[in-house]
């Protein structure tokens, strides 16, 4: 049963890990396409119509990027713990199914299929990666935490580009930044969780990170309870007794002294 764990996580990990390879595909269409291309002002959908010279490379990327996406969600599914490990394979299949879209009808063929599988592919990516961010957590804090922070970019980015407030990146480069948080969070996670899979069982019995840092607290503050109470019995004056009265008083004791305390009296 392990050993059918570590295949599936080990090869959810590459799947996720290959979803990079849209990168180096868009980079080698940028240096094929016929005149000047700019990723600030220009739209990663304008590398697969038909004009550009490796339209058939760029969609066949699309095509593939969404089947790797696909693919490591099903594998890594086991991993994904909490609530977010039930919404965001939901999200991420929505998110491969838009890029899939996307390659299937460039935009120069079926525009409204197009935008619609964009549409799909960058909602479900921001999101996805958040609702991801929840699911790892639990097993590590800052992979949870540098996913949640790219899934809140690409989500702003993704809100930005709908509402044309592209003046700072432009509308390419906004689009670029709605669209790169994901392949790049999940290679991320591919690695991190495999990575997780392959530890967890040397770490079997021993205290998280979390409940370390827990024990540690508990101590301080029982440390700093008993020197309190140390400092407390120190500063409180003796009783004195019998015992320890000043021997003097009976040696002195004069019963005709009409300035005598009522005591000795």
């Amino acid at each position: 049963m392990g050993s059918v764990s570590a295949h599936r996580d080990r090869w959810g990990a590459i799947a996720w890990l290959l979803t990079l390879q849209f990168f180096l595909v868009e980079a080698v269409v940028v240096l094929q396409h016929d005149g000047p291309y700019s990723r600030a002002d220009d739209l990663i959908s304008a590398l697969g119509v038909a004009t550009s010279a490796g339209h058939v490379l760029m969609n066949a990327s699309f095509v593939v990027q969404g089947l790797l996406i696909a693919a490591g969600t099903a594998l890594l599914r086991p991993r994904l713990l909490g609530g977010g490990g039930r919404v965001a394979p939901a999200l991420l299949a929505a998110a491969a199914i838009g890029v899939l879209l996307v390659g299937l009808f460039p935009q120069d063929s079926r525009p409204t299929l197009h935008e619609a599988g964009a549409g799909l592919y960058l909602v479900g990516g921001g999101l996805g990666l958040i609702a991801l961010a929840y699911a790892v957590r639990p097993r590590s804090e800052l992979l949870g935490t540098t996913l949640a922070l790219l899934g809140v970019v690409g989500a702003a980015m993704t809100v930005f580009f709908v509402a044309g407030i592209t003046g700072f990146l432009g509308e390419g480069g906004t689009e670029r930044a709605a669209a790169y948080v994901l392949p790049i969070g999940l290679a991320l996670a591919g690695a991190g969780l495999w990575r997780l899979g392959r530890t967890e069982p040397e770490r079997a019995g021993r205290p998280s990170r979390r409940e370390r840092r827990r024990a540690e607290a508990a101590e301080r503050a029982e440390r700093v309870r008993e020197r309190d109470a140390a400092l407390e019995a120190a500063a409180r004056p003796a009783e004195p007794t019998r015992a320890t009265a000043p021997a003097g008083d009976a040696d002195d004791f004069d019963p005709d002294d009409p300035w005598g305390s009522s005591r000795r009296r």
